[in-house]
């Protein structure tokens, strides 16, 4: 196991964004040892949970990665993300999925929510990494392991790309699964976020039980239930 000084020492010496290429080739390519990436997706919708991916790729899975042009999971397309995600969890060492439901979401916020799904993601990982590489510029909370933020981290580390990818497809999939029960709210096409159909939607139906109650959107009140008081 690396000493914490040395791996954050390592990682916070990193080049300029606009210098660098994917640090698993050149600045983590020193750290003995296995490297987690941490990433988060669904912070922005309204409806669902927030899910995290932690992801743990052996060396010999990254030339095989960059030569599928991996990429932060917001550039592909929903086919070219699933045909990643299978690859990448057919490769990995180690992938592991954790998320905050819409109620954590409400009780505390939801970037302590977004911060909470990353470490239960890291939490059930069989294999324990050297490090965490975690996207964005929040520190995971009360987490043993050594860690380091990355702003962009997506665009910068492929195991953080990897992880933005499983984690965007797995919600996707969870989401659809609840298209069906909630139809008025479009969530087939837009996944939960605020689509214009969508927020029509919440204007007229009201939100539902898994809708985010502590997002403005979601704390309109619907026309029907206003209709039935006034004939009421």
């Amino acid at each position: 196991m690396v000493e914490t000084e040395q791996v954050i020492a390592v990682v916070e010496s990193l080049t300029p964004f606009k210098e660098a290429s994917w640090l698993e080739l050149s600045t983590l390519s020193g750290i003995q040892g296995l490297v987690a990436g941490v990433d988060e997706v669904g912070r922005g919708a309204l409806f669902g949970p927030v899910v995290a991916a932690a992801v743990i790729l052996p060396e010999h899975a990254l030339p095989e990665l960059i030569a599928a042009k991996i990429k932060d999971s917001k550039q592909l397309s929903p086919k070219r993300r699933t045909q990643l995600a299978q690859q990448i969890c057919a490769l990995a060492i180690d992938w592991k999925i954790g998320f905050a439901s819409t109620a954590e979401i409400d009780e505390i916020n939801i970037l302590q929510a977004s911060l909470l799904a990353m470490k239960r993601a890291v939490l059930k990982l069989k294999v324990q990494p050297a490090l965490c590489l975690v996207d964005g510029n929040q520190s995971i909370k009360d987490l043993s392991l050594p860690q380091q933020t990355i702003i962009k981290g997506d665009e910068r580390s492929l195991a953080i790309a990897s992880a933005s990818i499983v984690a965007k497809v797995w919600r996707d999939d969870l989401v659809l699964r609840f298209a069906s029960k909630y139809p008025m709210y479009d969530l087939g096409k837009n996944k939960g976020y605020g689509s214009q159909k969508h927020l029509l939607a919440l204007q007229h139906h009201g939100a539902s039980r898994l809708h985010r109650k502590s997002f403005r959107p979601c704390q309109i009140q619907s026309t029907v239930n206003s209709q039935q008081l006034t004939v009421e």
